[in-house]
């Protein structure tokens, strides 16, 4: 499907049935499949030919569905995992050991920063926070000899700080490290990383991706662009010889597929975290309509913002296509068709003034969610980042009095409606 327009990818790509077979995408929900050869079935254990045997590493339906996402981010492989968060986890420690470093933007989903901050800490892999801001000189200065990866946000969650792809990618390539960076609020219908110089592409697909909060996931698209053979010294996992296959080596058998073969071979066998098949059925159904609820969003962002940026109780607004905005003009150097739906504000009357707000609005509800056709707002200082303390907050552009505002598809004049009224 790659000469197709990204429309059409929506909602044709990855699965092609055959003449007589369903139309839609089927759900494969058995976790084994059958085989008449127990030769056969060897041969799959040692990845000596393609196939399903157990869903916990791959399943029909779930590669489908990579593959629409691969082709959308216009990668080489894909992988489905269960949640987003195994999507960071599993896209940092498929080529890190014990003792290794990576780069981080510190402007960060407060989940993501936790899991790179303290939990593969305790695994013996450091991470280096680093301002999305600083200059290549500063970000050159975070390198060691033993940083594997460097990793951020597109639109980062929820300071809507914009990444300088050039920049990261620049000097991710400069010190032979991937560039790996987490496309959820984009998208690839507003923006495609991998045509930045980013090498792996993560999402949690649970957020616009899937568009309608009914199933949790994550993807992971490696582009195939990485030569992990130059820089082999650095990512013996995928460059030498793997015992627990017979000694096979990644990058010499699987080429471009060596670091998603890798990812499901040996993570997902290990550690599991597969997405279900119904998951990812649902998550297919919302796929077909992503070009098209994406644009709604982001209009309606636009215009929920502009709105805001002219109360008289409204101290500030961020929102990436706001012109004025901060990062106005990345967003349009990466995203001129529009950024995300999601926006961000603050009340002159600070915390207590945006806690009293949001308890007042009638359609726009309070959820640990983001990023769905309906509006939703969440106060992140108190919710989703309330494990951070004051310093690892403003690291990553959380302000105590920030709301994060998520403006879903439903008529402007009513969310509009709903905020003026919970203002008063």
């Amino acid at each position: 499907m790659s000469d197709f327009r990204m429309e059409t990818k929506c909602v044709q790509s990855g699965y092609e049935p055959g003449n007589g077979e369903p139309r839609v995408l089927p759900i494969y929900q058995s976790t084994t499949f059958r085989y008449t050869s127990s030769e056969q079935m060897g041969r799959l254990f040692d990845l000596e030919e393609p196939g399903y045997f157990y869903t916990r590493l791959q399943n029909p339906t779930n590669d489908a569905v990579a593959a629409k996402i691969c082709d959308l981010e216009g990668g080489a492989a894909a992988m489905l995992t269960s949640s987003g968060q195994a999507a960071s986890f599993y896209s940092i420690m498929n080529i890190v050991e014990a003792g290794d470093h990576i780069i981080c933007s510190s402007a960060l989903y407060g989940g993501t920063y936790n899991l790179y901050a303290h939990t593969i800490k305790k695994m013996g892999v450091e991470a280096t926070f680093v301002d999305p801001d600083c200059t290549r000189e500063e970000l050159d200065a975070a390198f060691r000899e033993n940083t594997k990866a460097v990793f951020g946000e597109t639109i980062a969650n929820p300071a809507l700080v914009v990444l300088d792809f050039e920049k990261f990618a620049e000097a991710a390539h400069a010190h032979g490290v991937p560039f790996i960076v987490d496309n959820t609020f984009a998208t690839p219908i507003n923006c495609r990383p991998i045509e930045w110089g980013a090498d792996i592409v993560i999402h949690s697909t649970t957020k616009y991706m899937d568009g309608h909060a009914s199933c949790v996931g994550g993807a992971i698209v490696d582009s195939g662009n990485f030569d992990w053979e130059a820089h082999k010294d650095k990512f013996p996992g995928l460059t030498t010889p793997d015992e627990t296959y017979h000694g096979i080596v990644y990058t010499q058998k699987f080429g471009k597929q060596a670091y998603i073969t890798k990812a499901t071979a040996q993570l997902m066998r290990d550690l599991g975290s597969i997405q279900s098949p119904q998951n990812a059925f649902l998550l297919n159904i919302g796929l077909e309509t992503l070009h098209l609820r994406m644009a709604r969003h982001c209009e309606n962002a636009l215009s929920v913002a502009k709105y805001l940026q002219n109360h008289e109780k409204v101290a500030w607004v961020s929102c990436p296509s706001l012109p004025g905005d901060k990062y106005y003009e990345l967003a349009q150097k990466y995203m001129p068709n529009g950024s995300c739906g999601v926006i961000t504000f603050g009340l002159k009357g600070g915390r207590a003034a945006a806690v009293e707000m949001m308890d007042k609005l009638k359609m726009v509800a309070i959820v640990t969610h983001v990023a769905d056709a309906r509006s939703c707002v969440l106060h992140p200082a108190s919710h989703t980042h309330r494990q951070m303390n004051e310093k690892e907050l403003m690291e990553a552009g959380v302000q105590p009095d920030l709301i994060r505002f998520s403006v879903g598809i439903e008529n402007i004049e009513d969310i509009i409606g709903d905020v003026e009224q919970a203002l008063l």
